[in-house]
């Protein structure tokens, strides 16, 4: 409230006046840090969305499955973690590790990607969670989902027609 507008025009009020807007800046500022905190995204969240990001995938549809092909070099089997959340996401991660170093050996360039890998789909309606199968061959990993059969189509049903 401005104290001036209600004819409080002394500096005993302007001095009332500038402490509860400064009072008020500093707690909008507070509220701002807090938000700030409380919206950002978590670490794991970002290093999950940079695994997104850094791992290529090709989708294929054939006429009875879907077949996701992912680079996971280095990775062995089971490095490997194929799942399905919530009834339809497949979800593919794996995490490769920098190899320890040997004695006397240091690295003269770094450029290989460490780290993790993992890449999310949402499988469309007819993908068949209970038949999915994965294989991993030379750092590729080829997951299939097979298609769910399409549904008969419902025969007509005929009613009788009494006479009253």
């Amino acid at each position: 409230m401005d104290l001036r507008l209600v004819g409080m025009d002394a500096p005993i009020f302007h001095t009332l006046q500038h402490m509860m807007d400064v009072a008020a800046a500093a707690e909008a500022a507070d509220a701002a840090a807090t938000d700030k905190y409380v919206n950002a995204p978590s670490r794991n969240y970002v290093r999950d969305a940079k695994a997104m990001a850094a791992t290529p995938a090709d989708v294929k549809e054939y006429p009875n499955s879907y077949v996701f092909i992912i680079d996971m070099p280095g990775l062995k089997s089971g490095d490997i973690k194929v799942q399905v959340e919530d009834d339809n996401v497949l979800v593919i991660s794996g995490e490769r590790k920098r190899e320890e170093e040997k004695e006397g050996a240091k690295y003269v360039r770094m450029e290989r990607r460490v780290g993790k890998l993992m890449r999310k789909f949402v499988l469309p309606e007819n993908a068949n969670t209970d038949d999915i199968s994965a294989v991993c061959q030379d750092g590729v990993l080829t997951v299939t989902v097979e298609k769910l059969p399409p549904p008969q189509p419902k025969k007509p049903k005929t009613i009788e027609v009494k006479i009253a």
